[in-house]
């Protein structure tokens, strides 16, 4: 389990100091796809960032199965818009996924084997021989994927990783993710500002309250079957809970809060 414990985080010091996160807790479940959603700026990827050990926090504790983090581990993977810029465009999309077994220390006579393994998942085993600026925008997520699996971390970070997608791109990377998700039973915290992605991806969706001083403002468990029909009056209702309590820290931005 992940564990984040009344955490803080504020930047800077004194009269320059800006308070980002306060007493944010939340329980992740081992297997649990979990969505950050809320305004810009609001501290879903300060959260994110927290998680992955890149930040500390100012108060509080965030523990993985009891296990303080204090900072990056082969145990989390962190995930961005631009899959582009996280992958080597020198390297082959085998290479790129090779990258990360030698790191890891992997045995050279085990590679074979799961390089074929999660290429193939991704649907990438017919182009190991392409360089990333050959692949897509969904194939380059896709061996970002692939690199990531690689290495059998516990935890996927994802920042708004289909962000830069078109709609139909995108619609089917959501499909494409729910499936590598239920065969890897990965634990997932998917950064979003999209209602319909996270409705239609996540188990949980935490909503964040606009800043300084950003917290949990609702969480909302969803229960639809998978795959999930954006025309399913049940979605629809979800959608329409979550626009209300956007829609009200939205208003507190107009306010000054």
């Amino acid at each position: 389990m992940l564990k984040v414990e009344r955490v803080t985080k504020v930047y800077g010091e004194q009269e320059a100091s800006y308070l980002a996160l306060e007493d944010i807790a939340i329980d992740i479940a081992d297997g649990e796809f979990l969505c950050l959603l809320g305004p810009s700026g609001c501290g879903k990827t300060t959260l994110l960032n927290i998680l992955a050990g890149f930040e500390s926090v100012t108060r509080g504790r965030v523990t993985l199965d009891g296990r303080d983090i204090r900072g990056p581990g082969q145990d989390r993977v962190m995930f961005f818009q631009d899959a582009g810029s996280a992958l080597f465009p020198w390297l082959t999309v085998e290479e790129n996924v090779v990258f990360g077994l030698k790191l890891r220390g992997t045995p050279v006579r085990e590679r074979g084997a799961i390089i074929d393994r999660y290429l193939a998942m991704v649907e990438l085993d017919t182009h190991r021989g392409k360089f990333p600026t050959q692949l897509s925008g969904g194939m380059r997520q896709r061996l970002q994927i692939a690199r990531a699996l690689a290495i059998e971390p516990q935890i996927l970070l994802m920042d708004e990783p289909f962000a830069a997608l078109d709609a139909l791109t995108r619609r089917r990377m959501h499909s494409f993710l729910v499936d590598i998700w239920q065969q890897t039973q990965k634990t997932i915290v998917f950064v979003t500002h999209d209602i319909s992605e996270s409705i239609l991806l996540a188990d949980r969706i935490a909503i964040m309250g606009v800043g300084p001083g950003s917290r949990f403002e609702d969480v909302i468990r969803v229960d639809l079957p998978r795959p999930r029909d954006p025309g399913d009056p049940a979605f629809g209702e979800i959608y329409r809970r979550i626009e209300r309590q956007l829609a009200l820290e939205e208003s507190k931005l107009g306010d000054g809060v």
